[in-house]
């Protein structure tokens, strides 16, 4: 994965934390669970894209 991915999966995977945390300062369950679900999917889809092009360059 180039360098140019891999921080725009790290950046958007923290504001989706930082989403988490303020959904739990203003005590919104509902927001904390939607922005943890979706930072746990994007993570994930981080990891299989990252293993994806691996495969792919044959690293």
């Amino acid at each position: 994965m180039n360098r140019t991915l891999a921080l725009l999966f790290a950046v958007v995977s923290v504001a989706l934390l930082c989403g988490v945390s303020l959904s739990i300062a203003y005590r919104s369950i509902a927001g904390a669970i939607l922005c943890m679900l979706a930072a746990i999917g994007f993570m994930g889809y981080g990891f299989v894209l990252s293993a994806r092009l691996r495969r792919k360059r044959g690293g």
